[in-house]
């Protein structure tokens, strides 16, 4: 059995390079080679965009904006707050605004370019896939 089972791997490998020896060299492009997993094509899901009227409650900075980039909502302003520390030791420079139902919006954030906001989202989604639910809130006055 084990003469067997030695005389079928041989075979094989003789099989198998004759094949590599007989195309010179592969003949797969790198495109359509089995061996090569297929690139994933990652849909991005729309963006939420909401227009509400904001202020903000707690910034670094003294500057309102018409565009911020919005990665979580709270009813509570403590629970925004702890959120608003977890961000900053991801790295994010956060700010929370209030809405005029109090909700507390936890902004990373904030553009007068609508554009500039909506890449801002895409590449929030992008490096970070936890906040992939993350939306653009434009700020009405």
């Amino acid at each position: 059995m084990n003469k067997l089972f030695l005389f079928a791997i041989l075979t094989l490998s003789v099989i198998g390079c004759r094949g590599l020896k007989d195309s010179g060299s592969s003949s797969f492009s790198d495109s359509d080679s089995p061996y090569v997993k297929e690139e994933l094509k990652v849909k991005s899901k729309p963006i939420v965009v909401k227009e509400e009227k904001v202020r903000v409650i707690e910034s670094s900075d003294d500057v309102s904006y018409k565009y911020y980039v919005i990665i979580g909502s709270f009813k509570v302003l403590d629970n925004a707050r702890t959120y608003n520390n977890t961000l900053i030791s991801e790295g994010f420079t956060p700010v929370i605004l209030e809405n005029e139902n109090g909700l507390y919006r936890v902004s990373v954030s904030a553009y007068n370019v609508e554009m500039a906001a909506r890449n801002r989202v895409n590449g929030i989604r992008t490096d970070y896939p936890k906040y992939d639910d993350t939306w653009l809130l434009i700020r009405m006055r």
